[in-house]
């Protein structure tokens, strides 16, 4: 891609709603929000790295990946483990070892993690091996569909029993807690919590512009045809295995990367934190906003988040439900998510400001244009191409 073709059409939107996303989380949330609420809005952010990535994977690849807590885990607690150690100091077990351990030195698979490199690329690298090591099992088995959806929230489950029960060396239900610097700085001191704070922003920024331009690649065509006619993939010569491997991988490497931030950000990382419940709510908030938008996931994520926080301070029985409702009503009457209303809208005002041949065409045309950018399908030159796969104004 050209630096010309950066800067036009959808691109050049793109291009200034990152802009506008930069003025908002870098010059207005510091200067609207005060302290509390701007470490709300990092906790939320984070929540939207998850989301990111499974715009890449369900929006674009149909893979309803419920099982976002595993590595969203993995990530948390790699950065937790050398937080932990850097705060007892050297030679010093974690406080929760000396309460609940009888260990008199930390076990062989903590001491890596005193490393800061090592930490730091294992928060990244570890939940995507273990997605790559899944991923090849699962898809070069052909499971797909509910049972993908089923196996993989079952792993969030079994990865969150399994932390319970190893109190000793993870902190069990309690998890790792107070946990009070970042890589030297006193994450008690407001400004340096605001220094998290932009980390985590601009770490967001970076995702959505590599995600997009990934969707918008060569490979994300792929990914597209993958989704919609896998044989016809398969009949051309590709291995829909691998195209598909390659979005689960990287939708584990921003959740990884989300939960490592989302550790400074509030200071523990729990098993309720990772499970099955915590999977489902980082799909809802892709769904709400727009599963196949950028825009509307990241958005999306953000908003689920913060009526989560708003409702359940107000109705803490009843938010569940709230929460359970709203997944179905969007994808049952909004599969697009909130993202899609402007086209809805405009393809209505198109049909009802023209006359009915004119109007029929127009319709047609307005339909592939909402459902359809350069380089969305994938196919032989004389062939039938995949179908197209509905953006709906990703960013």
């Amino acid at each position: 891609m050209t630096l010309p073709t950066l800067f036009k059409g959808s691109s050049a939107r793109a291009w200034t709603g990152v802009g506008a996303a930069a003025v908002a989380l870098f010059a207005v949330a510091p200067l609207a929000l005060s302290d509390f609420r701007l470490g709300l809005l990092a906790k939320y952010l984070c929540t939207a790295m998850v989301a990111v990535g499974i715009c890449l994977a369900w929006g674009r690849g149909g893979l309803l990946t419920l099982g976002q807590g595993v590595f969203f885990g993995l990530g948390g607690y790699a950065m937790a483990m050398h937080l932990k150690i850097a705060d007892a100091g050297p030679g010093n077990l974690p406080d929760f070892m000396q309460l609940y351990g009888t260990a008199t030195e930390l076990p062989w698979w903590w001491r890596p993690f005193g490393n800061p490199l090592f930490a730091l690329a294992a928060t990244v690298l570890l939940p995507m091996a273990v997605a790559a090591i899944l991923g090849s099992f699962i898809f070069r088995r052909r499971v797909k569909g509910a049972y993908f959806a089923i196996l993989s929230q079952a792993l969030a489950a079994a990865f969150a029993i399994w932390l319970i029960g190893q109190q000793a060396t993870t902190g069990g239900t309690n998890g790792l807690t107070d946990i009070q610097g970042f890589f030297g700085y006193d994450l008690d001191d407001p400004v340096n919590q605001r220094m998290v704070y932009f980390v985590i922003a601009a770490v967001l920024l970076l995702l959505i512009v590599l995600v997009r331009q990934l969707m918008h690649s060569r490979y994300g065509e792929l990914l597209v045809a993958v989704r919609d006619s896998e044989e016809r993939v398969r009949f051309l010569g590709y291995d829909p295995a691998n195209v598909k491997l390659v979005a689960y991988v990287v939708a584990a490497g921003t959740a990884g990367l989300a939960g490592a931030l989302f550790v400074p950000a509030v200071g523990i990382i729990s098993p309720a934190m990772i499970g099955i419940v915590p999977s489902i709510e980082f799909v809802i908030g892709a769904a709400v906003g727009g599963r196949a938008s950028l825009a509307g996931a990241v958005l999306g994520a953000i908003g689920v988040a913060w009526a989560k926080t708003a409702l359940s301070e107000e109705f803490p029985a009843a938010w569940t439900y709230f929460q359970g409702l709203l997944f179905i009503v969007a994808l049952a009457f909004l599969p697009g998510g909130l993202v899609s209303l402007a086209g809805i809208v405009r393809r209505r005002r198109a049909s009802h400001g023209s006359g009915d041949a004119g109007g029929d065409m127009d319709g047609g045309r307005d339909g592939d244009a909402g459902g359809r950018t350069d380089g969305d399908t994938v196919g032989n030159a004389g062939e039938e191409k995949a179908p197209a796969v509905p953006l709906g104004g990703a960013v």
